[in-house]
């Protein structure tokens, strides 16, 4: 008997589940990353983590910092930092918008998600975003339980 050849499973998308918790999400945005080719195959394995990472804006261009990608097992080539600074692709005008934006205070860029489009480019959505206080953090918990218990309650009838 012959035995069936394991396929490698892709992953469609990489949340970041603590950002929204964490922060207010205000305005969203998509775009580019500047990636070596062995994280690519990383992320499309699903290695990759976007937690207690962060976007900041030098010199006109905006780096997103702290995203573990995990390095390619069967790279032969060299090895590559798994936490390094990653430029994202955007537009000068689009850069400046949101450089006026997050000047106010307290608004800072979190990446939310990674994820392929149809072209098959690794995309990252980005948000503005406010960072929630104690008693913020505590509503969203309540309301999460509350529709959890409405939930149930439908299936019950």
């Amino acid at each position: 008997m012959a035995k069936k050849q394991q396929t490698q499973q892709y992953v469609q998308a990489i949340q970041n589940r603590k950002a929204r918790f964490e922060f207010e999400i205000l305005d969203t945005l998509v775009a580019g990353i500047q990636l070596f080719g062995s994280e690519v195959k990383s992320v499309r394995l699903g290695q990759a983590s976007l937690s207690d990472s962060f976007a900041i804006i030098l010199r006109n261009e905006i780096w997103l910092e702290g995203m573990q990608i995990t390095p390619y097992a069967h790279n032969r080539m060299e090895l590559i930092e798994a936490k390094r600074s990653r430029k994202l692709l955007l537009h000068k005008e689009e850069i400046r918008k949101i450089e006026a934006k997050i000047s106010e205070k307290g608004l800072t860029l979190v990446p939310l998600k990674a994820f392929f489009n149809s072209k098959g480019l690794l995309k990252i959505e980005l948000a503005i975003a406010k960072g929630k206080k104690l008693y913020d953090k505590r509503e969203t918990i309540k309301a999460r339980e509350n529709q959890r218990q409405m939930e149930q309650i439908k299936k019950q009838y």
